[in-house]
């Protein structure tokens, strides 16, 4: 054990004490963030307006198309219609012509048949559904004052039925749809989060173990520790450093949530009252939704969340980071640990896509299974927790993924054991099941 400590101790603080790690780990949050603003800035930028022209015959459309930030509509005389079609080529500034026909009888259908939309560029599909939308929604309107129906009447039909749900278990209210949306962009960080890390730091125990292999450097080691003090020390280590990022990323995001909530919460009491209040919170949507993102964070779980999630993430790691080492003692380059590296990648990637179900179903059989089975319980059981999780199957999956991390040490530790001195031999299903049994 002291060895084991000692060979932990010196991984942890070698990681911990570079450069790279300080700044990966202040910055990555902000990272991460400012990478979500450059998606979201690239597709406000590729955004364009295009102007068209409008032939109404049928005198619906006029004074009731109305411009957008992305599309603007110029009416034109019915007469032009010959003159603008045949110059449409040639026209700079005006993406299209559109055309609409005369109604006859209220016969909605033919005009909806015989309008075209001429084009002299490429538009995107947005722009043609948008336009399509415009027409519907004026057509609509037209075909209910046919029928006999007022606004309010329509407005009664399209109001939405809002079931309140209780929960008599739990007894708590049903989630709105900002909950589970929260809840399940919560589930899906957390997810992700698991995933990329166990890959990130298994992948650098491999590389760790085979760089040492490669260099005979491990021949000087174990002459002073035994291989499976020094595999463990290695990867306890790593998973330390690990630990080490997401608490202080965890801590981040929590002093943020109560940064917002309790920032907003001062704004808005500063705004007056009355009708001026009401036409001021208006303008403060943005700023009301992140107050209240906030409120559902802080009310959830976070203690049993930040214990299961640094569980199941501890776990998973020595699990599969204890493969990895195996992988890379087994192996002489890295072009060999691909044949290997899929045993290890392909059962997370069947609990993190089929975690997805878990977004609809917290509950179903599916979502059980994978939250069970110690190959897919660190990623799926991560997703389910914001949620709600049953305690017996918190423990139950607990109890399954450290008896399989213990089993797995054990297997690993018979390939490291002599895959470690292994020169030149390239190694097989048949050899490595023979260093397991030997």
């Amino acid at each position: 054990m002291k060895n084991i400590f000692l060979i932990t101790k010196r991984e942890y603080l070698t990681q911990v004490k570079k450069k790279s790690f300080v700044i990966l780990t202040l910055l990555a949050p902000i990272l991460m963030i400012g990478f979500g603003l450059l998606i979201a800035f690239m597709f406000k930028a590729n955004e364009s307006s295009s102007t068209f022209n409008v032939v109404d015959k049928s005198g619906l459309f006029v004074g009731n198309l109305q411009n957008s930030k992305a599309i603007k509509y110029v009416f034109v005389p019915a007469e032009n219609e010959r003159a603008l079609t045949s110059t449409l080529k040639e026209m700079t500034g005006i993406e299209g012509l559109l055309i609409i026909p005369q109604l006859k009888d209220n016969n909605f259908d033919d005009l909806e048949k015989n309008s075209q939309l001429l084009i002299n560029k490429k538009i995107g599909f947005d722009t043609q559904s948008s336009v399509a939308s415009d027409l519907s929604k004026i057509i609509k309107k037209e075909k209910i004052k046919t029928l006999g129906i007022s606004q309010d009447q329509l407005n009664n039909l399209d109001q939405n039925f809002k079931l309140n749900t209780q929960n008599v278990v739990d007894n708590n209210k049903g989630d709105s749809d900002l909950d589970f949306g929260v809840k399940s962009g919560l589930s899906m960080v957390l997810m992700y989060a698991v995933f990329m890390f166990i890959i990130i730091y298994g992948v650098r125990v491999m590389r760790s173990v085979l760089e040492e292999k490669n260099n005979r450097v491990v021949e000087i080691i174990i002459s002073s520790v035994k291989p499976f003090e020094l595999m463990m020390g290695k990867i306890l280590g790593v998973t330390l450093v690990a630990v080490t990022q997401f608490s202080i990323w965890i801590t981040m995001s929590v002093i943020g949530a109560l940064f917002l909530n309790t920032g907003f919460s001062a704004m808005q009491q500063q705004i007056p009252g009355g009708e001026k209040s009401a036409e001021m919170m208006q303008k403060f949507d943005l700023q009301q939704t992140a107050t209240e993102i906030s409120h559902i964070l802080l009310d959830l779980n976070f203690p049993l969340i930040i214990f299961v999630f640094i569980v199941f993430f501890l776990l998973g790691y020595i699990f599969y980071s204890s493969m990895y080492a195996a992988i890379g003692s087994a192996v002489d380059n890295e072009t060999e640990t691909q044949q290997f590296t899929l045993f290890a990648i392909i059962p997370l990637m069947v609990g993190m896509y089929g975690s997805f179900t878990i977004m609809n179903n917290p509950e179903g059989p599916l979502g059980f299974w994978l939250s069970i089975i110690p190959f897919t319980s660190p990623v799926a059981m991560i997703a389910r927790i914001p949620f709600g999780v049953p305690a017996w199957q918190i423990a139950l999956s607990m109890f399954l993924l450290l008896g399989s991390s213990l089993l797995m040490i054990y297997v690993a530790g018979k390939i490291y054991r002599v895959g470690i001195l292994m020169y030149g031999n390239k190694a097989t299903a048949k050899e490595l099941w023979k260093w397991i049994r030997s």
